[in-house]
C-alpha cells in the first residue's frame, strides 16, 4: 500500500489504477462488520436485496412474510456503543391495503430515481409502489407465481418490467400503459431468473426450470440464442486490441478487394460502350453456391439449438458482468458457469466446492471490476475468482441458508439476506482501511478511513474516484 501511495504521489500510478488497487484490497479483506448492524423488520426469509442505482444510499429488501422495507445505509438511526444501528425508513406488509398476500420473491428499484420501486410476489401480482406515499400506483396480474423481476438500467426508450413466473412465458409489463407489451414464448417450464443485458437495452436474458438460458431481442419475434453447455471455449476471450487489429486488417483487405472489383466493372462498361467488349461465354460462368442462396433460419428456431440446455436442472440465478461481455449462471445442479456472451460458449471455468440451493431463485453478485463473484452456498457466502474459479473467501455468519447477495460499489461492502431473517453487512477490515501518514513540513497527521467511520464535519473527500475515502484530522 505504501509503495502504491508513493507511486501515486510521484505520478507513476494513474488515479484510476490507484483507486482500483485500493478497492480490490478492501474487497479481499471483507469480514462481518463490527460497526454496522441492520435491524431487520422481516419475520420471514429475506429473498431480495438491491441498492438504488442513482445515489447508492437506499437499500430495498423483500421477504417471504410479504413485507418490503427501505433502509438508509449512509445514515444510522442510532448507535449502541461503537455499533451503528440502521432501522428501516418504512415497511409495507400484509396489513397494507394493497400489500401482497404471500411471499415477496423480488424487490427492485426503478432505475431512474428512488421515487418508485417494484415488488413481485407468489400471490401472482407485481406491484409498482410510490416511495413517498407508500401506495400502489400500478398493478399487474400474472398467471402464476412471480419468481423474478428486472428492469434495464440502460433503457431510455421503454419502461418495461421483465417478469419470470412459473408459467412458461416471459411477460414484459409496461409501467406507462399498465398492460403487457410482450409475451416471449420458448421455455418449456417456469422461468426462475431474468436479467437485462448490460450492453443493450433491447436484449433480455432468461433462465428456466427446463435448464435453458435464452437471449431475446424484444424488437423481434423469438429468441435469437440458446446457450448450449456442450459448446465451449477454454478461458477468456482474446484481448480486445488484437481482435480489433485483426478486424481492421480484414476490413481493409475487404475494402481493397471491393475497390478492385469496382474498377474492373467500370472498365468493362467503358469497353462495352465503345463496342470492343465481348460477352463472356456461358461455359466459363459459375452458378452461385446453393448454400448462399438458402435463406438463413433464425438460430432460435432451429430444432437442434432450441432444445439445448445450459444446466442439468433449473437455472436459478443469472448475473451479467459490468462490461456486458460475460454471463454467470447458477443451477440446481449445484454448478456455477461462466459464459462468453458474444460467442455463446461455456468458458469451462471450474468453480470449486459449490453447493447451491435447488428449489428457489438465487441472487448473485460481482465486484466492481468483475474480478470476484459472490455466491450463496447454503449458510455461507463464497467469493470465487471469476477467471480461475478458486474460492478466495468464505464468509460465515448466517444461521440458515443464504438467498441473496448484493455488493455495494460505493462502499465496497457486501449485503446478504437469508432464511434466518437477517440482513448482514460485510465490511473491509479496519486494519486495511486505516492508514496513518505524515505530511512533509506539516505536523498534522492525516488519516484515510471509511466514510462511516469518522463523524467529524471537517472531513473532505480525497478523490472523486473513491467517495468512500475521507481525509480528516485524527480522531482523538
Amino acid at each position: 500500500m505504501w509503495k502504491d501511495i508513493r507511486d501515486r504521489e510521484a505520478g507513476k500510478l494513474r488515479p484510476n489504477s490507484f483507486a482500483n488497487r485500493v478497492k480490490s484490497d478492501r474487497v479481499s479483506s471483507l469480514q462481518l462488520s463490527n460497526h454496522k448492524d441492520i435491524v431487520s423488520p422481516h419475520r420471514g426469509s429475506v429473498n431480495s436485496l438491491q441498492v438504488d442505482l442513482t445515489e447508492g444510499r437506499y437499500l430495498l429488501s423483500g421477504a417471504s412474510d410479504a413485507s418490503a422495507a427501505v433502509f438508509d445505509i449512509q445514515r444510522a438511526s442510532h448507535s449502541e456503543g461503537l455499533i451503528a444501528k440502521y432501522q428501516c425508513l418504512f415497511a409495507v406488509d400484509k396489513q397494507h391495503e394493497h400489500g401482497h398476500k404471500y411471499a415477496i420473491s423480488s424487490a427492485i428499484w426503478y432505475p431512474i430515481d428512488t421515487g418508485l420501486f417494484v415488488t413481485g410476489s407468489y400471490d401472482h401480482h407485481i406491484n409498482v409502489w410510490d416511495t413517498n406515499t407508500t401506495q400502489v400506483v400500478v398493478n399487474f396480474k400474472l398467471p402464476g407465481k412471480v419468481y423474478r423481476t428486472a428492469m434495464s438500467s440502460l433503457a431510455t426508450s421503454h419502461m418495461l418490467i421483465a417478469a419470470g413466473t412459473e408459467d412458461v412465458q416471459v411477460r414484459l409489463c409496461d409501467i406507462s400503459s399498465g398492460a403487457f407489451s410482450h409475451t416471449l414464448s420458448g421455455h418449456r417450464d417456469g422461468v426462475m431468473s431474468v436479467e437485462w443485458s448490460a450492453s443493450s437495452e433491447w436484449v433480455l436474458i432468461t433462465g428456466g426450470c427446463d435448464g435453458a438460458i435464452r437471449f431475446w431481442d424484444i424488437r423481434r419475434a423469438g429468441c435469437f440464442r440458446v446457450l448450449d453447455q456442450s459448446q465451449s471455449q477454454l478461458g477468456r476471450r482474446p484481448p480486445i486490441s488484437g481482435w480489433t487489429a485483426n478486424k481492421l486488417s480484414t476490413s481493409k483487405s475487404h475494402l481493397a478487394s471491393q475497390g478492385s472489383n469496382m474498377k474492373s466493372r467500370i472498365l468493362h462498361k467503358k469497353l462495352a460502350t465503345n463496342g470492343n467488349a465481348t460477352k463472356p461465354s456461358s461455359t466459363t460462368g459459375k452458378l452461385p453456391a446453393k448454400g448462399s442462396t438458402r435463406q438463413r433460419l433464425h438460430p432460435g428456431l432451429l430444432s437442434s439449438q432450441d432444445r439445448a440446455v445450459s444446466h442439468y436442472g433449473a437455472v436459478t440465478g443469472l448475473k451479467v458482468t459490468g462490461d456486458g461481455m460475460y454471463l454467470l449462471s447458477a443451477g440446481s445442479d449445484s454448478r456455477l458457469k461462466l459464459w462468453d456472451v458474444e460467442s455463446g460458449c461455456n468458458t469451462l471455468v471450474n468453480y470449486e466446492t459449490v453447493r447451491l440451493h435447488t428449489n428457489k431463485p438465487l441472487q448473485l453478485a460481482t465486484s466492481q471490476d468483475s474480478a470476484l463473484v459472490f455466491a450463496p452456498c447454503m449458510a455461507n457466502i463464497k467469493a470465487f475468482d471469476m477467471w480461475t474459479g478458486k474460492a478466495s473467501l468464505t464468509l460465515s455468519g448466517h444461521y440458515e441458508a443464504v438467498n441473496c447477495c448484493l455488493y455495494s460499489f460505493q462502499d465496497q461492502e457486501l449485503y446478504t439476506g437469508g432464511n434466518d431473517r437477517q440482513i448482514l453487512v460485510w465490511s473491509p477490515s479496519r486494519d486495511s482501511t486505516e492508514l496513518w501518514t505524515r505530511r512533509i513540513g506539516n505536523p498534522v497527521q492525516t488519516k484515510i478511513t471509511g466514510a462511516t467511520d469518522c463523524p467529524l464535519p471537517q472531513g473532505r473527500s480525497v478523490s472523486t474516484l473513491m467517495p468512500s475515502i475521507k481525509l480528516c484530522p485524527p480522531c482523538t
